[in-house]
């Protein structure tokens, strides 16, 4: 089942000669040919045949480093590449952050007004710099005008409420018009959150253009474009995609990772993880995501490197300071009470809300994603887009916790309430006789601004649940990380509030007797809010270590790991119950990549129900080992899109020799038509040692042995096709051969499996469109 020489490769103790079969692998031909070894897009590489590569090149030059200083120096080089790409990638990564931070601050700001001493000023900078601010109205100075109040004088007029809602709306239009229209002209892999299609390139797919510089480019700009103009959408998953970008765009600065595809996934792995880690201010959640949620391969040495490239883009972006706080993470918290056992209970309560809202969101916003790729509806996605802003912004503008952005919003949620909060959330009646440090407040009675607060987040609740499923998937950068952790923040903190009116005004009930005396401090709605953020973040992505690490790195929240996992791993198994498949999987799915998902295949079929050809199909195109014209080559290439042909002794023994790749062997002949004379249409195309016997009239051959793989990879026509899913998962196949005996049967692509997978769980198997 599986070649001697694999089994040695996987152990990475095996010579590049013995995986190869015939020396090196690199050297193709006498002369080496430009591209040979690399891929057409939306094609999948052959990781066994990059690591090959890199081991041979290692070689090489652990061989010339004895030979002289100038080469130890290049080998030394060549070692410190990939932390030079890190520390690049880091640098770029934080400092694009860093400007999208601010830049979405004022842009945000400007939809309700402008700052008169200094335009560039957002809303909070712009009172920063009054003299004239006092600490109550700290949110108020004369050098920040609304617009009605620039345009008309008047601020609390009924016309000028509709001033400033008009001009929020057609500031809101403008920003993702000018969004739609930049990614649909400039750069079309520029929309959506990236991280479906990151995933499926980690997995060895070539997508190309999807990480190239005008993508960077356009993504930054309209990011901030369609985070200001207030869409229910974050940043964070798109800045996954940007960091990628920029690690693509350092890799072809080095031949190193430039000509190896399986090392440039190493660095966009890498990269991956510093994008998280400048998103929420959490490198060590941006590591652990890397490795959770998006990579495929990530050896030891990887996990190095991700950490020193999030460790830099973290310092990069503390450096620049874009929340004004001297701190790192977005939403800083400080509690002051611990919290008790009794409240596991309305913990794990959260964690069945995240599961099913997650379960809601996945089938609500897939479904409608369908409808927009089989309908009309996708021919228009600049008309899609300013409906949905237009909508958004005229349900939004009334509420004002619909009306800020979403980050704001989940700030205030999170907050502790403490005696200079001005907060509606923090309106409780006080008792005149209470005296205790401002940090230890008693829970007390909520007030009439609680009660109105609660009314608002009930509606602002409602309204991000449906329209984040229309929203994320149109033609816009849109993350979805933000959005689900409003989500869930604005449900636990309306639950932390109702148990803490509970404790307050039953305490003598058996549940609070124990933790909560009256006049204590017991309940911290804001933690509530926290934990519901994480259970319906968990819920929609699955994802489980790296929430919890990015959630505590995000707050602060040291202390509160338990209730986190306990919302976490709750919202997991309640999500799971309706369907293994989170976001991206599903996304993954509905576009038809190539991605092998973990889950264990279960049914019993053998390699031979899956391989091609099948009953009543063509017979395989196979390529003789001695006998085959340059002429019967070209024909076979022209009349069929196979990624490669098997190579066989003859057509009547059909005793397997090796494999050919279409890409290499097209390379090849038109290299030699150009450069080796006597090769014409008739000459023989032979992949021996020594050369046919030929008549002397006959045109001079074509050896192409060096382009042939001589080990591929194999299995017998009764090998389950549980090993099978598991050796093409852990091997990154892209073809295996089935054989009996030694005697050619068959082959199975990557896309032959993923078919395969798709009809035994009663789905389309026509839906897996690319090789």
């Amino acid at each position: 089942m599986q070649t001697p020489s694999l089994a040695r490769a996987i152990s990475n103790a095996t010579p590049t000669e013995e995986m190869n079969g015939s020396g090196n692998l690199m050297d193709f031909l006498d002369e080496p040919i430009p591209d040979v070894g690399m891929y057409e897009d939306f094609h999948t590489i052959d990781w066994l045949r990059e690591k090959s590569r890199d081991t041979d090149r290692h070689r090489k030059i652990t061989s010339r480093s004895k030979e002289s200083i100038w080469e130890f120096v290049k080998s030394l080089l060549d070692a410190w590449s990939g932390w030079v790409v890190m520390l690049l990638i880091g640098l770029l990564s934080g400092t694009l952050a860093g400007v999208i931070d601010l830049a979405v601050d004022w842009m945000t700001d400007l939809k309700e007004g402008v700052c008169l001493s200094a335009f560039w000023y957002s809303h909070e900078q712009c009172c920063w710099t009054s003299n004239e601010t006092t600490f109550a109205d700290r949110d108020k100075c004369p050098q920040w005008q609304k617009w009605a109040e620039l345009m008309t004088g008047h601020t609390e007029s009924a016309g000028a409420y509709v001033l400033n809602y008009f001009l929020y709306v057609l500031w809101a239009l403008f920003f993702s018009f000018l969004a739609v229209s930049l990614v649909r002209v400039f750069a079309p892999y520029a929309c959506g959150s990236g991280i479906p299609e990151i995933k499926t390139i980690l997995s060895g797919f070539i997508i190309r253009g999807y990480l190239g510089k005008w993508t960077l480019l356009v993504k930054t700009v309209t990011l901030v474009l369609v985070v200001s103009s207030g869409l229910s959408l974050g940043k964070e998953g798109p800045l996954v995609h940007v960091a990628c970008c920029c690690g693509n765009l350092f890799c072809s600065l080095f031949s190193k990772y430039s000509k190896n595809e399986g090392k440039r996934r190493e660095v966009l792995s890498a990269a991956a993880a510093a994008g998280v880690s400048v998103a929420f201010g959490a490198p060590i959640g941006g590591v652990l995501f890397s490795l959770e949620e998006v990579s495929y391969y990530f050896p030891l040495k990887t996990l190095w490197r991700s950490f020193f490239a999030a460790l830099v883009a973290a310092f990069t972006l503390r450096s620049i300071n874009p929340f004004g706080n001297n701190r790192l993470v977005l939403f800083y918290v400080e509690y002051h009470t611990p919290w008790y056992m009794a409240e596991l209970v309305p913990f794990i309560l959260l964690g069945v809300f995240g599961g099913l809202w997650g379960t809601l969101f996945i089938r609500g916003n897939i479904a409608w994603c369908r409808r927009r790729k089989m309908t009309r509806l996708g021919r228009y996605p600049v008309l899609e887009v300013i409906a949905v802003t237009g909508i958004t912004a005229i349900l939004a503008f009334p509420n004002p916790y619909t009306r800020r952005s979403t980050s704001q919003l989940i700030s205030e949620l999170f907050n502790d309430c403490g005696t200079l909060e001005s907060s509606q959330l923090c309106d409780y009646i006080n008792n005149p006789n209470m005296s205790r440090p401002e940090d230890d407040i008693p829970d007390r009675p909520a007030g009439p601004g609680v009660y109105s607060a609660l009314w608002q987040l009930a509606l602002a609740l409602i309204f991000k649940m449906v329209i984040t499923i229309f929203t994320f998937g149109m033609k816009i950068p849109s993350g979805l990380f933000i959005p689900s952790m409003a989500v869930g923040a604005i449900a636990g903190r309306i639950m932390g509030i109702a148990v803490e009116q509970m404790a307050y005004h039953h305490h003598d009930w058996i549940i609070f007797k124990n933790w909560c005396r009256p006049g204590a401090d017991c309940v911290t709605p804001g933690l509530y809010a926290m934990v519901g953020a994480a259970a319906c973040l968990g819920g929609v992505t699955r994802m489980t270590v790296s929430l919890v690490v990015i959630m505590f790195e995000l707050t602060g929240g040291l202390e509160y790991i338990v209730p986190l996992m306990a919302a976490a791993v709750t919202s997991k198994w309640v999500a799971d119950a309706f369907g293994k498949e989170s976001i991206y999987e599903a996304h993954i799915r509905l576009n038809g990549y190539p991605y092998l998902d973990q889950d264990e295949f279960t049914h019993r079929t053998l390699a031979t129900d899956v391989m091609r050809p099948r009953r009543n199909e063509p017979p395989l195109a196979v390529l003789t080992q001695d006998s085959t014209t340059v002429e019967d080559v070209e024909t076979l290439i022209k009349e069929t899109d196979y990624n490669g042909f098997p190579v066989v002794v003859s057509r009547e023994s059909e005793r397997l020799i090796g494999f050919v790749q279409r890409r290499d062997l097209t390379l090849a002949i038109r290299n030699a038509r150009q450069k080796q004379d006597g090769v014409v249409s008739s000459s023989v195309v032979y992949f021996t040692e020594e050369p046919p016997c030929l008549a002397a009239s006959h045109p001079q051959p074509l050896k192409l042995r060096r382009i042939l793989n001589l080990s591929p990879f194999t299995v017998t026509d009764h090998t389950p096709m549980e090993t099978v899913v598991d050796i093409f998962r852990k091997l990154g196949l892209r073809q295996c051969l089935v054989t009996r005996s030694g005697r050619l049967l068959g082959i199975i692509t990557k896309k032959d499996v993923l078919r395969h997978m798709a009809q035994m769980t009663n789905q389309d198997p026509e839906s897996i469109m690319f090789n």
